[in-house]
């Protein structure tokens, strides 16, 4: 959306915070960004839930004289407050299959559907979850997660001051940043952190939907916590190798993690199970080692602590290079426009 904003202007519309009041937040990000959260009372009926989301869009569009739109849904659920809409076009930007999720709500596969017949283009996140929209609609693009490399690459430095919460850790530090849910292989860190009580294992991220008592516990297990995007680097300029320990279920079979471009781009060696497309984007060229047990998850760390893997950095930051926001950006706005002109001729 940053990107988008340079030929657009962008308001960023988030889920609702429930509190104790109504209103709506309205944050400049930049120039021609901005991000809108409506906050909503606890126990509020849905229908007047959907009556002052509807409210809302109508009075961000007179306030700012919104006339000629385009529509850019992450979920389907958004149909629920904005189908009434009527955008120049419209684009489903399907981030992972949401209703593999543990709770996803049953009107989501209608909702998606209904979402398919008004979109006029669809931008998947990986190739995964490429193949499985494809047939359903004739104008499929899948953009992998990219990266913000001038960002990340500050942790290859070592520069960075370490956070307080992390300074007590031992090393090596083995270290997993993001959403620790059901996709998370919570058996496959318990036995390495067991059978590697050396090895120290720092979890940044947040714990949802799932009991924070069913996690991996243990002298050499750190749960620090969800952490700002910007702090990122100064965590990973403290760590030695970096996992992607997700379970294989329904939930994992379309992913396409951002964190293994990111861990690439901060200098760090990453050890993923094989989720199927990091195994295409970054197993096959060898700049992420592929385990699917815990022996072989602690033979790969054993290589990447050891600085034996990945065989070329040159390699990996070539492949860096030409996937950035940048480069994905330019060519989404591309598709964009191409689809308008085709839609207004």
């Amino acid at each position: 959306m940053n990107r988008a904003s340079q030929e657009y202007r962008v308001w960023f519309i988030e889920e609702p915070i429930w509190g104790d009041e109504f209103r709506v937040e309205v944050r400049p990000e930049q120039d021609r960004l901005h991000v809108v959260v409506p906050h909503i009372p606890h126990g509020t009926p849905f229908e007047t839930v959907l009556s002052f989301q509807r409210t809302m869009l109508a009075n961000l569009r007179q306030q700012y004289q919104i006339h000629t739109f385009m529509a850019w849904y992450y979920t389907p659920m958004a149909l629920f407050f904005s189908k009434h809409l009527a955008p120049a076009l419209t684009v489903y930007d399907c981030m992972d299959e949401l209703s593999a999720f543990l709770g996803a709500p049953p009107e989501l596969l209608d909702l998606e559907k209904q979402l398919l017949q008004q979109a006029d283009l669809v931008f998947t996140d990986g190739y995964s979850l490429y193949e499985a929209k494809q047939h359903r609609h004739p104008h499929v693009f899948a953009f992998p997660s990219s990266i913000e490399r001038d960002h990340f690459s500050k942790a290859r430095a070592k520069s960075e001051p370490e956070p307080t919460d992390q300074q007590v850790i031992p090393y090596p530090r083995i270290g997993f940043s993001g959403v620790v849910d059901e996709r998370f292989d919570c058996a496959l860190l318990a036995r390495l952190a067991e059978h590697r009580s050396d090895w120290q294992f720092v979890i940044l991220g947040p714990i949802v939907k799932i009991d924070p008592v069913s996690l991996p516990s243990g002298p050499n297990v750190h749960y620090l916590g969800i952490k700002a995007y910007t702090d990122l680097p100064a965590y990973f300029a403290h760590w030695d190798a970096t996992i992607l320990p997700f379970a294989l279920n329904n939930s994992t079979r379309y992913i396409s993690p951002t964190k293994t471009p990111e861990y690439l781009a901060a200098g760090l060696p990453v050890v993923s199970t094989p989720i199927r497309d990091v195994v295409s984007m970054y197993g096959y060229p060898d700049f992420a080692q592929i385990a699917d047990t815990a022996n072989t998850f602690e033979q790969a760390l054993t290589r990447a602590l050891a600085g034996q893997h990945p065989p070329s950095w040159a390699e990996v930051d070539q492949f860096l290079s030409e996937n950035s926001w940048d480069n994905t950006g330019q060519t989404m706005i591309s598709r964009i426009q191409t689809q308008l002109t085709v839609l207004l001729d």
